[in-house]
């Protein structure tokens, strides 16, 4: 997979601008192209209660949306512009609760960037969640912590390694990000080494892959120490599989997706 088209699903907020700039580098590393997205639908005041709201102020509420769109589009043409990037960026204005779903809409992308999703605001309907994205678009996608900056993108990298299936698919999405980092180190944590991780350090290294291997014993829970050994390890960007278990038994218990999206520092690079 090259990295040509790059789909940014930004809101506007600044939860999502370290994004934005992420994607903008990620575009002008790869001389790809790029396109912002701002999916909405329904507020959830008018999702909820739209048979007992008078005509007023359901317009109120879709004017309001729409200035947020109209905003959202003025500091993303003026960013790519700022980077000499606006021969080769577009903001797209989609509709989800007329048209496509946006996970639908990511399909023909070669990544999808995004911020981390804000739970409990009143415009949840403006943005979209990271990992709903990465289970039903099929699509990698890239996860930017707020307030996150970066001189360029990471030369040095974390590879979570379980051996499944979800982490395979991140392996060679990651591929064309993989071999151009200084170091990737690859990190596997039980009683032993995953299957595979003998095979798949020689394969990385088949690619002129600087990896090398790192294992450790459970003593906690597998988020905090992918994200321990990320920061001990100097990594600036971390890469796993995304939902090797049902996202519904994540959402009610937590989980290692939940976990390492809620706390990481560094960008997450996940595929399901």
């Amino acid at each position: 997979m090259t990295i040509k088209n790059v789909l940014v699903a930004y809101t506007g907020h600044d939860s999502s601008m370290s994004a934005l700039r992420h994607a903008i580098k990620i575009a002008d590393h790869h001389d790809g192209w790029l396109t912002a997205v701002l999916g909405y639908g329904q507020p959830p005041m008018e999702r909820r209660m739209a048979t007992h709201l008078p005509r007023d102020m359901l317009v109120s509420l879709r004017e309001f949306d729409r200035k947020q769109i109209e905003e959202a589009r003025t500091v993303f043409e003026a960013a790519v512009v700022e980077h000499g990037r606006s021969d080769k960026a577009s903001f797209v204005d989609l509709d989800v609760e007329h048209g496509a779903p946006l996970a639908d809409f990511a399909r023909t992308f070669d990544l999808v960037v995004m911020g981390m999703h804000r739970p409990g605001s009143a415009d949840t309907h403006m943005a979209a969640n990271p990992d709903l994205m990465a289970l039903h678009s099929g699509r990698p996608v890239l996860v930017v912590p707020r307030n996150f900056d970066a001189p360029g993108l990471a030369e040095n990298m974390l590879l979570a390694w379980d051996g499944k299936r979800a982490a395979a698919r991140a392996v060679g999405d990651a591929m064309p990000l993989l071999r151009e980092r200084g170091r990737v180190t690859v990190l596997t944590i039980g009683s032993k080494p995953a299957p595979g991780t003998d095979q798949l350090i020689a394969n990385l290294r088949h690619h002129d892959v600087d990896a090398r291997h790192v294992h450790q014993p459970k003593t906690r829970s597998v988020g905090r120490m992918i994200l321990e050994t990320a920061d001990s390890e100097g990594a600036k960007a971390i890469v796993m599989g995304a939902f090797e278990h049902s996202k519904f038994s994540q959402d009610l218990w937590g989980g290692v997706t939940t976990d390492v999206m809620r706390d990481a520092h560094v960008p997450l690079f996940m595929s399901h």
